[in-house]
Parts: C-alpha cells; sequence; structure tokens
C-alpha cells in the first residue's frame, strides 16, 4: 500500500503498524514504513461509518473453536483434589485411567465432575468469550448490518477445518445468548481459519460491503494459504471483481499470541486494498474501534489540519480540509508528530516497538 502512495522504495524499508495502545484516540489506524530517510505515514481518522459508506454491509462474528480456547469458553475445570477425596472418588469407580500417544490421563466420571463441584474442590474457568462476542455481535447487528442481523459461526473445529453455525443473530437476542463452543462438533484439533474467510466471502458474495471479525487466541496453522486467499481478495477488489471485505481479527485471554495476528494485519498484498486489521479485546477503548481501517478517502472531516514533526516544523497543511485518510513524511529520526485540528493538537508517537 506504501508504493501506491509514495512510489516504490528502494534500500532496506521496515514496516509496521502502530498497536492500539499507542494510537491516540482520534485515530484508527496508522502504519508507519521506515526507509533510510523518511518515515512514511499512512492514517485514517476513527468515526464509524457513514453516507454511501454505511450502506449495504453484511456482517459476521466467527468464534475460535480450536482446543486451545477451551479455558476461554469456561469449559476447563481447576483445582486440585485433596488425596482422601482422590482416594474416595477412586473407590466408586469415579476415575479412571486412559492412555493416548504414550501418556497417561485421568478421566473424571460425571458424578466425579458434579461432587467436586459442589464441594468446591473444582471451578470452571471463566467464560472469556460469551461476554466479548455478545458485544461486537449486537454492535454489528444494531448498528451496520443491513438486515439487522449478524451470522455467527464456530471455526476451527473437529479436524480445524471445520466450522459450525449458530444463526443469524439480532441485537436484541445477544443477552440470552450462550457462547460456550459448538454443540454438534468437538473442539478442533488444528486451527484453519481459511476455510472460516472462505465461508463468508462465499455467502455474502453478493454483499455490497462486508465486515467479519475473527475472535481468535491467535493461533493460525494455516497462515500462508489465508495471506495467499486475502492476496487473491485484494486483488479481486481492487480490480473490480467483487465487492469491499474487511476482516477484523480480535485477540482474546492474557496469553494471546498476536505474532501471527500482526502477519495478516501487515500483509502486502501488492494493492492498495487492506484485508486485515487486529486488535486485542483488552486494549480496545471503545467498540468503534473495529472501524479504524473502514473510512472514505474522500470525505472530510475537518475543514483544515495542520501536521507537524517532533521539532515543530511544519510538515503538512490540509487547507482544503481533513480526509478521513491521510498520508504524509516525516524525517526518519522524528519520534512523533502533532496534528492540530481546529484549537486542538494531538500527539501521536510513531516509534516502533518490537
Amino acid at each position: 500500500m506504501f508504493d501506491h502512495y509514495f512510489g516504490k522504495a528502494t534500500g532496506t524499508v521496515q514496516d509496521y503498524t502502530i498497536s492500539s495502545s499507542e494510537t491516540a484516540k482520534a485515530f484508527g489506524k496508522i502504519y508507519v514504513r521506515k526507509t533510510a530517510k523518511q518515515l512514511q505515514i499512512q492514517l485514517t481518522i476513527l468515526m464509524p461509518p457513514s453516507g454511501q459508506a454505511a450502506e449495504g454491509w453484511q456482517t459476521g462474528v466467527a468464534l475460535d473453536a480450536s482446543s486451545s480456547m477451551m479455558s476461554a469458553y469456561g469449559r476447563e475445570l481447576k483445582g486440585e483434589l485433596p488425596q482422601k477425596v482422590t482416594q474416595a472418588y477412586k473407590k466408586k469407580a469415579w476415575i479412571r485411567q486412559e492412555e493416548e500417544d504414550g501418556m497417561r490421563f485421568r478421566i473424571f466420571e460425571k458424578a466425579a465432575i458434579t461432587d467436586a463441584l459442589e464441594n468446591g474442590y473444582f471451578k470452571y474457568s471463566d467464560n472469556l468469550v460469551q461476554p466479548t462476542a455478545r458485544k461486537f455481535i449486537a454492535y454489528l447487528a444494531s448498528t451496520l448490518d443491513i438486515n439487522g442481523r449478524t451470522s455467527v459461526i464456530y471455526w476451527a473445529c473437529g479436524n480445524g477445518s471445520q466450522y459450525e453455525e449458530v444463526g443469524d443473530i439480532q441485537a436484541e437476542d445477544c443477552e440470552s445468548l450462550t457462547i460456550q463452543g459448538p454443540k454438534t462438533v468437538r473442539l478442533g484439533t488444528g486451527t484453519h481459519l481459511q476455510p472460516a474467510l472462505a465461508y463468508y466471502c462465499t455467502r455474502f458474495a453478493g454483499a455490497q460491503r462486508g465486515l467479519f471479525i475473527f475472535i481468535t487466541d491467535g493461533y493460525i496453522d494455516d497462515l500462508e494459504a489465508v495471506k495467499r486467499y486475502s492476496t487473491k481478495l485484494a486483488k479481486d477488489i481492487a480490480a473490480n471483481k467483487r465487492n469491499v471485505i474487511k476482516c477484523i481479527l480480535i485477540g482474546i485471554g492474557k496469553e494471546v499470541d498476536e505474532k501471527q495476528m500482526t502477519a495478516l494485519d501487515d500483509l502486502d498484498t501488492g494493492t492498495p486494498i487492506d484485508i486485515w486489521t487486529h486488535k486485542l479485546a483488552d486494549d480496545m477503548r471503545e467498540l468503534i474501534e473495529i472501524f479504524a481501517d473502514i473510512v472514505d478517502e474522500n470525505q472530510i472531516i475537518a475543514p483544515t489540519a495542520t501536521i507537524y514533526d517532533s521539532d515543530g516544523q511544519l510538515i503538512k497543511k490540509l487547507t482544503d480540509g481533513l480526509p478521513a485518510k491521510i498520508v504524509f513524511e516525516l524525517p526518519v529520526n522524528s519520534p512523533w508528530f502533532e496534528m492540530e485540528i481546529m484549537d486542538e493538537r494531538i500527539r501521536q508517537t510513531v516509534a516502533y516497538k518490537a
């Protein structure tokens, strides 16, 4: 996308995205390319779609159902049995030993689990997915989806490539919606994202616009396949062979693996089309942040704006209006810039953080 705005870069470059937690509230997404002499910046102003850009959306929320998400669905038993209780359960045949792949496992009968829960020896992990998913489903259904319903699926089920349809959910149904993982297929032995992406792209192939959220702990087994599929999507959109699609990865849990999410977020498709963005649920301040990348480049947000580098030098003066997407260049040693809108100055870091 940088080549589209700034021309082909020469020499060594470093591309990175400013994290949500480091992004000023006024801004949506900030991309940086560091060259030998300059920092090339592309940023969006954070705002919900409006006008024509708010029309014709079909939406979806896909929930990672791989086995690594068991705890996040509140399905993992936590705790430890006292030795005396363990012996009592064994006498009742409530505990048995099984072996798989050379490893021995303790299997608890339902009676043992019920008794251990009642007596406080065990408790289930907290369900982190349900409240997060409910919020996103309700928000999309009530504010964006053309039909007022958001398509919900579990992905990465079974062999890791399967999915289970939950249904098309209205906002008013979300408060009572139970989200504890798939019902007809087991939690997945792998985490394959491409089939879920293809599901939405195929189902809503005729939609004017598509916005699909994928909630995950960040582990993706078929990353290269997702990259190839996404690159093909971007090229088709750029060639007007299909309508706009935007995909958002939402990382959930304290141990979320952000590396692969970032790899998709920074994917260079060879076009100005950006398919993926990612957020960490714990870092999101408002649900509106899902629209960080969804802007109309021609929409004017303010009558004027001025951009300064960290030395106070004038970088760009926007006298014909501040558009929703802006590109500009900074000196390579400038760790931040300030944007003056009306009488307010907004400072934004552009420093790389590993």
